[in-house]
């Protein structure tokens, strides 16, 4: 256990020069630039363009490609996506060589891609054949163009400066066959001296269980974690444009937020309920299990040591280490005077109908004929539940409601008295609490309020539960 295996953002990866200079370069220890492997995430906002924008849902290629009569839209998108590709690469390559040979490579990726997709759209033109059936086989080719391109540019970038770079495509590009990510992950890596070649990996990766199928977005987390578990690693390290601070500094100040030193996978499990990973909690697992702990890193700032997250940590006395929350989220509410005694077979049949249209629930309330579902979808999805639930329980009053959940978490918070002083904070601000949870275990409280108390509310938290305390130069640092 000798290496690291360390993943960098897509924000990160925009910035050759920092990539270059403050992980790669300044990141190893005594000076050497090996005894590590990096997984990478596309450019910023190229896998947006390549399926659509996650904050805004802007179509890309894909969900073009997914409506059968935008023919023309996605080709005239994939051509856009090139053009984004060659630009990013004339940025970075200036020998015309080079640039070249970056381009031809990722032209030859685009043309079999779209080549693909034309002969599969004129299949699905006969009766026997249905497109719905292709859709995340495309959705996974597509998604691999990306991390492809990155990975590609920053080994040849490296190699180019001196560094024995080796690019490790675990894309699935031409291959007769899908492996089990695992087998896959061993047979990459066979043969390659850690001491000596520093691999450059995608982080995509075709396999056996389909990435895309479980963690959509998050597939390059869970190439990561399955990297360092086969792989052995010592730590996991994650390259981000930003620390894992005590709250989002654009919400309380920048002034005001702090670092946080050290945490464990309990406290960003919570963090990913609220869709704020750290690491994807399924990703997470295996790195928990193998007892590797996890470091997250500002990739602008190589001298802070970042977050430590492991198994066992537990603050040296109780405290709340970050103000997090969530905007856009939908209360489902579901109101039957039936269904007193029967309360779990309600439950079954709407958690049923909220995972037929892939609905996340962040929390629920439950009460003697009420079912309160916190579900982070768009308008579009929460409008399909809810006709869903309509049919199962034509009795019953169903509504939705637009609101936000701020919560306020840390590995140990049994502090007598917290939660009233949390919830008086919140109403010295006039803001209305609408429902409120706390586990018995305390390591987190969550408050559901108006959409528009959000920002306010956060920062009203923070004042209350973190600016309070001396956190010195990290809050619950080791």
């Amino acid at each position: 256990m000798t290496h690291s295996v360390e993943k960098i953002g897509g924000t990160s990866m925009t910035n050759y020069e920092a990539v270059r200079d403050n992980i790669v370069l300044a990141g190893g220890e005594d000076g050497n630039v090996y005894g590590r492997i990096f997984v990478v995430s596309a450019y910023g906002g190229v896998t947006d363009l390549l399926l659509e924008n996650k904050r805004n849902s802007h179509p890309g290629v894909y969900a073009l490609f997914a409506d059968d009569g935008a023919e023309t839209l996605w080709r005239d998108a994939l051509s856009n996506v090139g053009n984004t590709l060659k630009e990013i690469n004339a940025g970075l390559f200036p020998d015309i060589e080079q640039l070249a040979e970056a381009n031809k490579y990722i032209e030859s990726r685009l043309f079999e891609a779209e080549r693909c997709m034309d002969n599969l759209h004129r299949l699905c033109q006969h009766g026997h054949f249905g497109l719905e059936d292709h859709l995340l086989t495309v959705r996974e080719m597509l998604a691999s163009i990306g991390e492809a391109h990155s990975a590609w540019n920053t080994a040849a970038l490296l190699t180019r400066d001196g560094v024995n770079a080796r690019y490790i495509d675990l894309s699935g590009w031409r291959a007769e066959e899908a492996l089990p990510l695992d087998d896959h992950i061993r047979e990459a890596l066979a043969g390659i001296d850690l001491t000596t070649t520093l691999p450059i990996v995608t982080g995509y990766a075709h396999c056996q269980e389909g990435l895309m199928a479980s963690f959509d977005r998050g597939y390059s987390e869970m190439t990561f974690s399955r990297m360092a578990v086969i792989s052995g690693a010592r730590e996991a390290v994650i390259h981000k444009e930003y620390h894992l601070s005590s709250a989002d500094p654009r919400l309380v100040g920048a002034d005001k937020v702090v670092p946080i030193g050290r945490t464990n996978y309990d406290v960003a499990d919570q963090l990913a309920n609220l869709g704020m990973e750290a690491i994807h909690p399924r990703a997470a697992k295996g790195l928990r299990q193998q007892k590797i702990a996890l470091r997250v890193k500002n990739t602008f700032e190589p001298d802070h040591a970042g977050t430590l997250i492991d198994c066992d940590y537990r603050s040296e006395k109780p405290c709340v280490e970050i103000i997090a929350g969530r905007k856009q989220v939908y209360a489902l509410e579901v109101f039957d005077q039936d269904m007193v005694g029967a309360l779990w077979q309600y439950e079954q049949k709407i958690l049923a109908a909220i995972e037929r249209f892939k609905g996340t629930v962040i929390t629920k309330d439950i009460n003697a004929n009420t079912i309160t579902n916190y579900l982070g979808v768009n308008l579009k999805t929460v409008k399909r539940i809810v006709s869903a639930v309509k049919e199962l329980f034509p009795s019953a009053e169903v509504s939705t409601r637009k609101v936000a959940i701020i919560s306020a978490i840390g590995s140990d918070m049994q502090v007598p008295g917290m939660l009233a002083k949390t919830v008086s904070a919140l109403a010295s601000a006039n803001i209305s609490v609408l429902a409120m949870h706390q586990s018995m275990r305390q390591v987190d409280m969550q408050f559901v309020v108006n959409e528009d108390d959000y920002e306010m509310g956060v920062a009203s938290l923070h004042r209350c539960l973190v600016e309070v305390h001396d956190h010195g130069e990290a809050i619950c640092a080791a």
